[in-house]
């Protein structure tokens, strides 16, 4: 499989992580969703305008968000290795790391790979999807060396 990333950084904040832990959470989330082909995605990083504004206009929820995702979908007949676009708010990322006591980098790399899951077709609206996609994203996590983000505080190192 080979990952084309488009890293797009649409505001000025220190401390961002490396372009090269973006691919390496992505590649991770599609290896460990069993995805074998070609990808080309975007993640874009933004401030919490621009993720309140996008929030607002397609999941017609009020402010910002940690992480959106749009899948691309090609039309029939037209085959594409595009995936979509996953859009992480930093600002929001960082406060959430700090409140839930875990790692920013730990909490960047869960969001990515949330996203991603997202443009696989993953998602969490019914308990029993809640609980595979949150299954994949552990694995995928403590895989890469973080921990489980859904436990304890507690357990975390």
């Amino acid at each position: 499989m080979t990952l084309e990333l488009d890293l797009q950084i649409a505001l000025d904040m220190p401390g961002l992580p490396a372009e090269s832990e973006f691919r390496r959470w992505a590649e991770a989330a599609l290896a460990g969703a069993g995805y074998r082909r070609d990808a080309e995605l975007t993640v874009r990083v933004v401030n919490e305008a621009e993720s309140t504004a996008l929030n607002e206009t397609y999941r017609h929820k009020q402010g910002p968000t940690n992480v959106l995702s749009f899948p691309f979908e090609a039309p029939p007949g037209v085959e594409s290795a595009l995936l979509g676009d996953v859009v992480i708010c930093a600002p929001v990322v960082l406060r959430e790391a700090f409140n839930q006591e875990k790692p920013a980098e730990a909490h960047w790399a869960h969001l990515v790979a949330h996203g991603v899951l997202h443009l696989l077709g993953y998602d969490h609206q019914h308990e029993s999807h809640a609980e595979t996609m949150e299954t994949l994203e552990i694995r995928i996590l403590m895989g890469l060396g973080y921990p489980d983000p859904y436990g304890d505080p507690q357990d975390r190192s």
